[in-house]
């Protein structure tokens, strides 16, 4: 049986958020349901619209990584908050699409940098185009992006702007790596703030924001998203090691291969220093990443460090970072929004299992 779109779009809502039918369980939550899901329909359509180009390759690149998918987690946050103030507009649609664009055109740019081969369950645009035009297509929906949140006005403008620098500041740091002087721990920790933190951050603020919702809601919500940004990507480090293709869209240890130092390895280094076992998963890790190693025998080396006690020690973080997202809600009134931000903080650590 076909469902309906209501339940159709219900199920979107439940995959982007988490969130379940037992959450709308009274009337006020499921007209509160209804209204982000007709927001989802009318962001979805325009971005079918603002991601078509006249020129064939650009249009054909451009929608590529659309087209496979995603879950929306971003506009859905926008849709969200601003039920904290007059519901979903015409602004709060057009800045939501905003962000799910310029969050689209990064992984255009971090699959060049990683050299990733797959993104959402298909082959990674660099892999089908070639690195250039995976780049300026990222470049091409990042003003494209640009072009929408310019009819917001200047505080819109600033707000994509400081986000787009933190994106940067996030990849770059991450290429260069920590200094001597810097925690790597720490320094990680950052770049997972800047990169997937800020963006998420941004979704929520302008649902705040467009709304009209009170002043005092901006900031919860910016640390929220924050935290929270910080938990999803702690929780991805973990995906990467369990070869859960229908997670991420990349097979087991694809950020390893691509010298991304996550948490799970991170924490392996430090236990390396005083524990033989770990030096030596350690070093069994580090030879199957030469040009001529057995690519089993790193397989067999991701699926040891998905075992060991450091991964573990990543959820824990992550659950950490996902209870001060939480925490981060307290001045916000009691209801559906923060019922439903603080079911998406659990539901991003529930998702490992």
């Amino acid at each position: 049986m076909t469902p309906t779109p209501s339940i159709a779009r219900r199920r979107t809502l439940g995959a982007s958020l988490g969130l379940g039918d037992a959450l709308f369980a009274s009337s006020e939550e499921r007209h509160f349901a209804r209204a982000i899901e007709k927001g989802l329909d009318k962001v979805e359509a325009g971005l079918a619209g603002q991601l078509a180009f006249a020129d064939d390759i650009a249009d054909a690149a451009g929608r590529y990584l659309f087209d496979a998918g995603g879950k929306r987690v971003r506009p859905v946050l926008a849709l969200l908050t601003a039920q904290l103030g007059d519901g979903v507009n015409d602004d709060v649609v057009v800045a939501a699409q905003a962000v799910e664009i310029t969050h689209v055109a990064s992984l255009y740019h971090d699959d060049v940098m990683d050299d990733a081969q797959m993104r959402r369950g298909v082959p990674s645009a660099q892999t089908v185009w070639g690195n250039s035009v995976a780049i300026l297509t990222g470049d091409l929906l990042f003003a494209r992006a640009s072009q929408l949140i310019a009819g917001l006005g200047e505080r819109a403008l600033t707000i994509q702007a400081d986000v787009f620098e933190r994106l940067c500041l996030g990849q770059l740091h991450e290429t260069i790596g920590p200094r001597p002087s810097d925690d790597p721990i720490e320094h990680y920790l950052q770049v997972l703030a800047d990169k997937t933190g800020s963006l998420i951050a941004c979704a929520a603020v302008i649902g705040v924001i467009f709304s009209n919702a009170p002043d005092e809601y901006r900031e919860p919500v910016e640390l929220f998203g924050e935290r929270v940004g910080v938990a999803f990507q702690l929780v991805d480090d973990v995906i990467d090691l369990s070869g859960a293709i229908e997670h991420t869209g990349k097979e087991a240890g694809t950020d390893l291969r691509a010298g991304v130092p996550t948490l799970p390895l991170l924490y392996l280094r430090r236990d390396a220093e005083t524990d033989a076992a770990s030096a030596a998963l350690l070093a069994r890790l580090e030879q199957g990443l030469a040009p001529d190693a057995d690519p089993a025998a790193f397989t067999g080396a991701v699926a040891e460090l998905h075992a060991h006690p450091v991964t573990a020690a990543t959820l824990a973080e992550a659950r950490r970072w996902a209870d001060d997202a939480v925490a981060a809600l307290a001045p916000l009134p009691e209801g559906p929004v923060k019922k439903s931000l603080t079911r998406f903080a659990q539901a991003i650590v529930e998702r490992s299992g």
